[in-house]
């Protein structure tokens, strides 16, 4: 991603990947949409109503969307789900919140670890679970950890510029 976007704060990256998810999802959606309209004719559209392509699109339609949010999370497969998304006609009313979701879990990993973590994490998690699970919950606590010293020293830092003590604690026995 280009360097104007990793020194952005936080937010404003993150709705500014946001926003360019929205435009690059929504609009393979909606090309697979018109290519499927397309298609509709001759014997590519036989094929289209055929009575196994009809429950292909109907499961897809109904269970994609967890398909489609989890894609955002993936390198190289995320354009396909979109894609099929559009190309099985799935309902905008299934799709719109699988593209927020989704998008938003893809904003907010870009605009901090990257994607590069994430994939290392799945490369791990096809090879061991396991060790997947456990390198997910140490990075969770990690983070919890960062979050709760980053919040003492903020603490401090207020305690000390407003010039009171901080409240000392008493400890029974």
């Amino acid at each position: 991603m280009m360097q104007w976007v990793q020194d952005l704060p936080l937010l404003p990256a993150v709705a500014f990947l946001y926003v360019v998810i929205w435009c690059r999802a929504g609009g393979t959606y909606l090309l697979g949409r018109g290519a499927r309209r397309a298609v509709h004719r001759g014997r590519v559209a036989r094929m289209l109503e055929s009575p196994g392509v009809q429950r292909a699109t109907e499961l897809i339609n109904r269970w994609g969307a967890p398909v489609v949010a989890l894609s955002f999370l993936t390198i190289g497969f995320q354009t396909a789900a979109n894609a099929a998304a559009g190309l099985t006609a799935m309902p905008a009313r299934r799709y719109l919140p699988a593209l927020a979701i989704g998008g938003l879990a893809w904003a907010l990993v870009y605009a901090t670890v990257g994607l590069l973590a994430v994939r290392a994490w799945l490369e791990l998690f096809l090879v061991s679970p396991w060790a997947a699970v456990a390198a997910g919950v140490l990075a969770v606590m990690a983070i919890l950890l960062l979050l709760r010293r980053r919040r003492r020293h903020r603490e401090m830092e207020r305690g000390e510029r407003s010039g009171s003590p901080e409240p000392s604690r008493i400890v029974e026995s």
